[in-house]
């Protein structure tokens, strides 16, 4: 999720001023009334080699916590790990993702794995074949998908923590395993493919586990419908729809609702917020430069604001019926050694320590809460 690094992440946001979300919001979406986000959850793939590095991590009242004790009690039931095939670093490899999925679901939460089907960062710019498979056209590619994800799904299985949902991808705009799974010419083909192969490993491992394909398309109806229509009319089935949401790329909350809202009433499914994130500051803690530099309107880029935009971002997707929404990295503070660059994680700078909900002395910022 780093071409981000050059690419497109965050915008800033808010003051902690009380969130309500427009009339006209709501009226949009009346079904939002009831929506619940039973999924409430935090991406936490870099937290690993923080602990590893020895970092330390802080309530809001400066007692020293677990961190993952600390999200639990903001309101996080849901942990998120990503998973490269083979990054130069070991971080996060399928070997360094069971070690932590151990830990993850002995304190209680909920997994998800968000397959990159990559060795590196993959997002709407990049999505890399995987160094082993460079050579693969789409039949070897759609066996190395399906082996792949029933791998590593039957190993957490066996140590008694089967994911309970998994990513075939992840924000794959225009497809994933370029060239030959990238849509051209809206052709759905190759793609359909591999999504398939992902969804019936998934399935074989386990069948309750719930699989998400996920895309960055919350900016417009228009952009969500071009890829999901082009992969249900190419035959391919999915247990929930899943889109990041950053001011900065996708609009206004407004207009977050009113996609949401538009994909469950089209595809029949549940619907969530895979990614999303906001800053408390947009100065920057290290010698590498931060991934947003700009506040979302309304919302200065401040510890307060940081809460009242997290909670508008949750209020605008329960609005459109989301049954959740995930944090991403609000652990990833400036832990010298835990660099965005996988092939130089120790001495590469981290991007995101404006966008954590710890600050740079690893204090939890206590305004901010998940909710339901």
């Amino acid at each position: 999720m780093f071409a981000r690094q050059i690419r497109r992440r965050l915008g800033a946001l808010g003051a902690l001023i009380a969130v309500t979300l427009p009339a006209a919001v709501l009226a949009a979406a009346p079904q939002a009334q009831a929506a619940t986000l039973s999924m409430r959850g935090a991406d936490v793939s870099t937290l690993q080699r923080a602990t590893d590095l020895g970092a330390r991590y802080y309530t809001a009242a400066g007692a020293e916590a677990d961190p993952l004790d600390i999200l639990r009690g903001a309101g996080v039931n849901y942990v998120r790990l990503r998973v490269w095939n083979n990054p130069a670093s070991g971080y996060n490899d399928a070997a360094k993702v069971l070690a932590y999925a151990r830990t993850v679901k002995a304190k209680g939460f909920k997994l998800l794995v968000d397959f990159h089907y990559s060795d590196t960062w993959a997002d709407p710019g990049v999505q890399t074949k995987p160094a082993a498979w460079a050579s693969h056209g789409i039949s070897a590619l759609t066996k190395d998908v399906y082996d792949y994800t029933y791998g590593l799904c039957s190993s957490l299985k066996a140590q008694g923590t089967t994911p309970d949902s998994v990513q075939i991808g992840n924000e794959i705009n225009v497809g994933m395993l370029w060239n030959d799974g990238k849509v051209v010419n809206n052709d759905f083909t190759n793609l359909s493919l591999l999504l398939k192969s992902g969804y019936n490993a998934t399935k074989a491992c386990n069948s309750t586990t719930q699989v998400i394909i996920h895309t960055a398309n919350s900016d417009s109806d228009a952009h969500a419908r071009w890829f999901y229509d082009g992969i249900r009319a190419k035959g391919v089935t999915w247990d929930i729809t899943g889109l990041s949401y950053y001011c900065n790329w996708h609009g206004t909350m407004a207009n977050l609702t009113s996609v949401v809202a538009d994909v469950i009433a089209r595809y029949g499914r549940p619907a969530i917020l895979a990614e999303t994130a906001t800053p408390f500051t947009l100065n920057n803690a290290d010698g590498t430069g931060n991934s947003i530099t700009t506040a979302c309107s309304g919302y200065p880029a401040t510890w307060a604001g940081q809460a009242a935009a997290f909670t508008a971002v949750q209020n605008a997707a329960k609005a459109g019926g989301a049954t959740g929404v995930f944090y991403w990295e609000p652990t990833w503070t400036a832990v010298p050694g835990n660099g965005w660059n996988p092939a130089n994680i120790a001495t590469s700078g981290d991007g995101w320590d404006n966008m954590a909900v710890f600050n740079w002395t690893n204090v939890f910022n206590g305004a901010v809460k998940w909710i339901s």
